[in-house]
């Protein structure tokens, strides 16, 4: 498959013009990708990736952030997310991503004005456009940047690119958050979520 080098203008082009940014970074395929194109661009100074740590997250996952942040040589800050006090987020509705998304939106927006950086940006792709995503109302409400999305790239592009500049986490499979395997409406507890993480 072709590699669409215009689409990796555009997001040089996207970042260049932010000149400092805050990525939220899961540790990923496309956070990673992200956060090492950014640092490209913008230079170590001027990234800043910021990891939410909570129950919903797998520790195996917060181990390959971390490692993948020291590579690529970008500053990574580990944060706390309290998702488990608002109850419109426990008791697992349909829009259950919304408030976890809003959570950890709102803490970014205090980080960021604390290190002077205007733009906070997410990893989404054009593919998450057609997804059911209720975490992009918080997204749009809090002025979060998708870069990726702007850009063009979809997940195929992301892998393809990061691939080529042999980053570790081009063929990684996709990882969604460890509420989503509990269906809707059944009350989201930490001690579930440690179960299906050893599962």
């Amino acid at each position: 498959m072709k590699i669409d080098n215009e689409k990796l203008i555009k997001l040089k082009k996207i970042l260049k013009s932010m000149g400092k940014v805050l990525v939220a970074y899961s540790g990923g395929v496309d956070s990673t990708f992200l956060i090492k194109m950014a640092k490209d661009v913008l230079g170590r100074d001027n990234v800043l990736a910021v990891t939410a740590q909570s129950a919903t997250y797998p520790l195996s996952e917060l181990k390959d952030a971390k490692r993948s942040a020291k590579d690529i040589g970008v500053r990574h800050l580990i944060i706390h997310t309290n998702e488990f006090e608002n109850n419109n987020f426990v008791l697992n509705p349909p829009d259950r991503c919304y408030y976890c998304k809003r959570e950890l939106f709102n803490k970014l927006k205090d980080i960021a004005k604390k290190e002077n950086i205007n733009f906070i940006v997410d990893a989404s792709n054009i593919n998450d456009i057609d997804d059911y995503r209720p975490g992009t109302k918080a997204k749009k409400e809090l002025g979060i940047r998708s870069p990726l999305q702007e850009a063009g790239f979809n997940k195929s592009d992301i892998r393809q690119f990061s691939k080529k500049i042999s980053l570790n986490t081009w063929d990684k499979p996709a990882m969604a958050c460890l509420a989503s395997r509990l269906p809707y409406g059944e009350k989201i507890e930490v001690d579930t979520l440690r179960r299906i993480e050893l599962a």
